[in-house]
């Protein structure tokens, strides 16, 4: 029974095997220096910040420090760092491409879209994903927040660690989908002896609430009028001042330090006009009723510490196969003359002992040793590429051209595409959502005209090695019998990696009528 009533089942829970996590996650003072949860940190937080330093560890190569004095002579050469990598190439596909869906008027799509891509470019957006999707490959969540500034009349973007994000969510909330009215950024900044600056507790915060006197706005992207508005507070705590009975959701505010922005506006529940809060948080996984997502390096936690075990005990038995153990027996060896006591033998090339009559060399030889230990790592190397659903080739550790045939290679590819395909519908909202935002805040800033907006979405690219004949071949069959429609292919002309920069234009000239010759 002492099991069951420690077996806690979540997100994280493929880490319980860690003892340093287990301590980190109650909290308990036994956790490494750095790995214990701050006092203002909520209970229900701590196993997700716990697994968030431990999956981190792993990327850095750094995960048997959390082992202890027992990790100090462990070897880890990258392989967790390859998995998240090699995962994020093939989620993100090849291009990311802004696309305006379900508006017939090429016009004002082709605009639209213009507008999008050069915020995109302007903001780099591209860029910004890479660190945000290899945050959530590698931790299972990761954070976009949206700001219209004044300065440069456009909305900026930032993207935040996920260890940063509270959000507050809705009592009796079921569904991983539900949008929280209260959501807290909140960070420790370090003490500054050398300029006598106090620790601090930084805390930006989005709330929802009513529009203050009980007024009513009309927002340029809905025709109804509104009560609702989002306010920011942006705020910081010394750290000694911080109680302890105090989590991140009720700080005192008579002993916040509020912060100003640019404007000189004290952002201490400032009205930002905006009845949606400017942030997207994305998942990694479809997780059902769960709000954050699952790193991709949890199943094969285990794999990754066994394999690191291996590579150590394969590089000791490199050394004495290298230098192997050398027994000596009716030699003359040299001897100290002031003490008389043999000097220490030393191995090296064109070196001759002189043996007795009966004298004896007698080697170790460890080779066997090291061939079981590598073809241990091999497999251990197979399950990685199972569990991770990763194919050989794809890990470097097959060549393409060892795969027998090009359907073989393509068959390898399953378990990969099911995975990737999984990951794209877990962010099929988000970034929809996230253009959605920007559009409304061009909106609010005068650049967008009143009225909806149309979806508009990120296309990730093709990842895997496509047959462009046959793809091509297959869009045209298909408009040609009708059963296509013309943005469908070329649609996917686009995922089969041709060189088409803006789906909508290449559509209008598809249509116009050929050029006639005199």
């Amino acid at each position: 029974m002492r099991g069951w009533r420690s077996l806690i089942i979540d997100a994280w829970g493929a880490l319980s095997y860690k003892p340093a996590f287990q301590a980190a996650a109650d909290g308990r003072p036994t956790a490494p220096p750095g790995h214990a949860a701050p006092s203002w940190v909520p209970e229900a937080d701590r196993r997700r910040l716990a697994a968030y330093t431990a999956l981190a560890a792993y990327d850095t190569n750094q995960a048997a420090a959390l082992l202890g004095a027992d990790g100090d002579d462990r070897r880890e050469y990258g392989d967790a760092s390859l998995i998240v990598d090699q995962t994020l190439s093939h989620l993100l596909g090849e291009t990311q491409q802004i696309v305006i869906e379900g508006s017939v008027d090429g016009t004002a799509v082709r605009e639209r879209e213009a507008l999008l891509r050069d915020w995109a470019q302007t903001e780099h957006l591209r860029m910004r994903m890479q660190h945000a999707e290899r945050t959530a490959v590698l931790l299972g969540d990761t954070i976009y927040l949206l700001a219209w500034s004044r300065a440069k009349s456009r909305p900026v973007l930032r993207t935040f660690d996920p260890g940063f994000y509270f959000p507050i969510l809705p009592e009796g909330a079921l569904d991983a989908d539900a949008y929280p009215a209260r959501v807290h950024l909140a960070w420790e900044v370090p003490a500054d002896p050398s300029t006598g600056r106090k620790g601090t507790l930084r805390r930006v915060t989005y709330e929802l609430g009513p529009i203050e006197d009980g007024g009513r706005r009309l927002y340029p992207w809905s025709p109804q009028p509104s009560n609702i508005t989002c306010y920011l507070t942006d705020a910081e705590w010394e750290l000694d001042q911080v109680d302890r009975a105090d989590d991140i959701d009720a700080l005192s505010p008579a002993r916040a330090r509020f912060r100003s922005n640019a404007d000189g506006e004290v952002l201490n529940r400032l009205d930002l006009q905006l009845d949606f809060i400017p942030l997207v948080h994305v998942p990694n996984t479809v997780n059902g009723a769960e709000h954050y997502g699952q790193s991709s390096l949890l199943s094969v936690a285990q794999l990754l510490d066994d394999l690191a075990a291996a590579d150590t005990d394969s590089q000791r038995a490199s050394a004495t196969t290298g230098s192997p153990i050398i027994g000596l027996s009716g030699a003359r060896l040299p001897v100290d003359r002031r003490t008389g006591n043999p000097l220490p033998v030393e191995v090296e090339p064109g070196m001759v002992w002189p043996l007795g009559d009966n004298g004896q060399l007698t080697t170790v030889d460890t080779s066997a040793q090291l061939a079981e230990l590598r073809a241990y790592v091999g497999a251990l190397r197979d399950r990685l590429s199972v569990v991770t659903r990763l194919p050989a080739s794809v890990l470097g550790t097959v060549s393409p051209s060892e795969v027998p045939s090009g359907y073989a290679l393509q068959l390898s590819f399953g378990p990969l595409d099911a995975m990737v395909r999984s990951m794209r519908l877990a962010r099929e909202a988000k970034y929809p959502l996230l253009l959605k935002m920007v559009q409304r805040l061009y909106q609010l800033g005068g650049v967008l005209p009143p009225g909806d907006n149309p979806r508009a979405t990120i296309a990730f690219g093709a990842y895997l090695p496509t047959d462009q004949a046959t793809a091509l071949d297959l869009a045209a069959r298909g408009v040609q019998a009708g059963v296509l429609s013309l943005e469908t292919a070329v649609r996917l002309l686009v995922e089969a990696g041709f060189p088409i920069k803006n789906a909508t234009l290449e559509v209008e000239r598809l249509r116009r009528p050929p050029a006639t010759t005199v």
